[in-house]
């Protein structure tokens, strides 16, 4: 099976929260990686979402470090939207 990864950086102005993280998260630029893969039989290529994660520093005391978070791609879709309502 073909399977290809995407990567988008999404930002956020305000501090916030995600379903599969923790703790509340800071305003600023996350990299997401969304995996797919081929549907096969079709005569032309298409994907399917198959995993969405997102990076984020690790908790503490290792904030230093990086975490490669599993999470619904629903569920960022909702922090961005409630993100994009949040009064400035």
């Amino acid at each position: 099976m073909t399977t290809r990864s995407r990567r988008e950086t999404v930002h956020f102005r305000h501090p916030f929260r995600i379903r599969g993280v923790d703790r509340l998260l800071s305003p600023g630029a996350y990299e997401v990686v969304t995996d797919e893969e081929m549907i096969e039989g079709l005569s032309f290529p298409c994907f399917r979402r198959v995993a969405t994660m997102i990076m984020v520093p690790a908790a503490a005391p290792h904030q230093s470090s990086m975490e490669m978070i599993s999470i619904s791609s629903v569920d960022l879709s909702d922090a961005q939207r409630n993100d994009a309502s949040a009064p400035r």
